[in-house]
């Protein structure tokens, strides 16, 4: 692979390792970056390892489409332009790093083991590093956006690229390392999540901060949205880690209320909706289904990761963000306890859930909360059908996923666990079509209209934080 595979050689090289669902949309948002002329600024390559999914992504940004299914348009039509304009091309191989002004890193940093003893493997993430190292020229900038435990870009990164420069004969301290996470959110604002949207940054040299923010001016919207400089690497790391553990903290805070509304006949979206309208409290979470995708499931054990292994503070804990996990780990079981005593038991009971991905218009399944939903219903003797308009295949079950919903009359219950916005607009009485069926609104996926017409049909309706 070389630059001769871009229609303006001229433009400086920006390479993306990782092409998952940050990687991927960070690629075609740095091909979408334009000059005062409207014209592109970069060449980007997206580099990913050649194995079935980094295969499948780059033969799909290769053919001008993004890889993941995705309801924004606008990132789809962003991956065509970049991909019809020839700055776009993804490739396997690990060379093109060698042609980068910019490499910006979008590797996964997975928890190791199980969540009563997190840990945090880095092997493949240095890995990663290593690669970048091997091929770097002296003095490109190397941006960590990967979501990582505080102190991973002083204590792993810089020492493996010191390491791998040294073994090169090149000047060890010729790099300049920064880290800007991210704040991708897979949806209707995919793309705006990356150049419309609030950045922090820092640099690991004040050299290497200064170029982090001259690159990400270019592919940010920082006019509208100014970026934040830190002081060092380890507090932007601590900055995504924190913001994510508050946000899981926030969503059990309101799990327990969700089951005392519910004892007490409340309806909880109602109180938060009052509480919501003081400023100070905008931002307090609502009852829900439960927590899943990759950052919220396991972000807030990375502080304790960090103290423990990067710091050796033993003396460290944090028993709100462990907490917090374990709470919002368990809060699918909320709902399938709640549709049990709606069917007066589960054993032999036929359910229709509706939604298997972690968040609404999303198509990821990754830690979604309805994997323990239907691991803890099978494990009752219930029988569950899943459908998502967004999923295909569910690969972490191996289920093939009927594009049409189940038929009413072939199930005792239906759970609406995500609100996509098919369900959202769904005629459901039409669907219902006369079965007097439980019907369980887990996430607040209805409307009172919605509701109140099954009702009228003769259904059993509830509601997941309003009491009955």
């Amino acid at each position: 692979m070389s630059q001769n595979s871009f229609s303006n050689l001229s433009l400086p090289i920006v390479c993306v390792q990782g092409l998952g669902f940050v990687g991927s949309a960070m690629a075609v948002s740095v091909a979408s970056a334009r000059d005062a002329n409207g014209l592109p600024i970069f060449n980007v390559f997206g580099v990913d390892l050649p194995i079935p999914s980094g295969l499948a992504a780059v033969a799909s940004l290769n053919k001008g489409c993004f890889p993941s299914v995705t309801t924004d348009a606008k990132l789809r039509t962003a991956t065509e332009l970049a991909h019809d304009n020839r700055n776009l091309v993804a490739t396997i191989d690990e060379s093109v790093y060698g042609l980068a002004e910019v490499i910006v890193c979008d590797i996964n940093l997975d928890l190791d083991g199980d969540k009563h003893s997190p840990d945090v493997n880095f092997d493949g993430f240095e890995a990663g590093i290593r690669a970048i190292g091997r091929n770097m020229r002296p003095g490109t900038l190397v941006l960590i956006e990967t979501t990582v435990p505080p102190g991973t870009c002083a204590e792993v990164v810089a020492p493996a690229l010191v390491d791998e420069l040294g073994r090169r004969d090149e000047d060890p301290d010729s790099f300049l390392l920064a880290h800007s996470f991210e704040r991708v959110m897979p949806g209707a604002d995919y793309f705006d999540s990356i150049v419309n949207f609030w950045r922090v940054f820092a640099g690991h040299t004040p050299k290497a901060a200064t170029a982090c923010r001259e690159f990400l001016e270019k592919v940010v919207n920082t006019k509208d949205f100014p970026m934040t400089e830190l002081g060092s690497t380890t507090a932007s790391e601590m900055t995504k880690v924190m913001e994510n553990s508050y946000r899981a903290v926030n969503i059990a805070f309101i799990e327990e209320w969700a089951r005392f509304a519910e004892a007490v006949k409340v309806d909880l979206f109602e109180v938060v909706g009052a509480i919501r309208k003081r400023p100070t409290h905008s931002n307090i979470m609502q009852p829900g289904f439960g927590v899943g995708g990759y950052c919220l499931t396991k972000d807030p054990l990375f502080a304790k990761i960090a103290a423990q292994r990067l710091f050796d503070r033993k003396d460290l804990s944090f028993p709100f963000c462990e907490h917090a996990v374990a709470v919002n780990d368990e809060m699918p079981l909320a709902s399938l306890q709640r549709l049990d005593g709606m069917l007066g038991g589960l054993r032999g009971k036929r359910i229709a859930l509706f939604g298997v991905s972690y968040r609404q218009d999303v198509g990821d399944t990754r830690f979604s909360p309805a994997e323990i939903f239907i691991h803890a219903a099978r494990d009752r003797g219930a029988i569950v059908k899943a459908h998502d308009p967004l999923i295909v295949k569910w690969e972490e079950l191996g289920l093939e996923l009927d594009p049409v919903p189940p038929i009413a009359s072939s199930v005792d219950a239906a759970v609406f666990a995500v609100p996509h916005r098919e369900y959202r607009e769904m005629n459901v009485v039409a669907w219902a079509d006369g079965a007097k069926l439980a019907v369980l609104d887990a996430h607040n996926v209805l409307n009172t209209k919605q509701r109140d017409e099954l009702r009228s049909a003769g259904c059993l309706v509830e509601s997941i934080g309003i009491g009955v």
